[in-house]
């Protein structure tokens, strides 16, 4: 069988397509901070048609925030996704306070939910609340432990950098036993 000899190959270039498309969402966000929805619409259309699929679960997310500016509309906010959407919102704006009060509602409504705990810890990190992030993102990495890798790559998170918890709760992704697909 040609599977074994196949398996690095495979391994390498699903890699490159997961790092090519992370390239990809954070053009898009960087296009979401700047407001520039149509940009960021366009390319988060792609990641959610053809994604890795946690990359295109995140972008179908953010595709709705483009929605919801492209088409503002005046509905007050009662869902979790109502509250989630305007904390991303305003947190791409950098209105951090307003940010954390939507996201924080949004958690009352919904407490399993990883990417509300992964938006409240950039939040935090970017408002220079070091343990409210820390606390934030060790949940959603234990709802998510994929979310290790994203807040390696999040500029948001780099308030953090150099504190040892940080560290801390990242590496245990790379302490991890490798699984076997067999």
């Amino acid at each position: 069988m040609t599977r074994d000899s196949d398996a690095p190959h495979e391994r390498r270039t699903m890699d490159a397509q997961y790092v090519g498309a992370l390239k990809n969402y954070e053009t898009a966000i960087g296009h979401l901070q700047k407001q520039r929805y149509d940009k960021a619409k366009n390319l988060l259309e792609k990641l959610a048609a053809g994604g890795p699929a946690e990359v295109a679960d995140r972008a179908r997310v953010y595709l709705r925030l483009c929605d919801q500016k492209l088409r503002p509309a005046s509905k007050p906010l009662k869902t979790f996704e109502d509250y989630y959407l305007a904390g991303v919102s305003e947190l791409n704006a950098r209105r951090l306070d307003r940010a954390i009060e939507y996201l924080g509602k949004a958690e009352k409504l919904d407490s399993k939910r990883e990417e509300c705990y992964y938006a409240l810890a950039a939040a935090h990190a970017l408002a220079g609340n070091a343990d409210a992030a820390l606390e934030h993102l060790s949940v959603s990495v234990r709802l998510r432990p994929q979310n290790r890798f994203q807040a390696q790559q999040d500029e948001d998170f780099q308030s953090l950098a150099s504190d040892p918890r940080f560290a801390s709760l990242l590496s245990a992704a790379r302490n991890a036993p490798a699984r076997s697909g067999a």
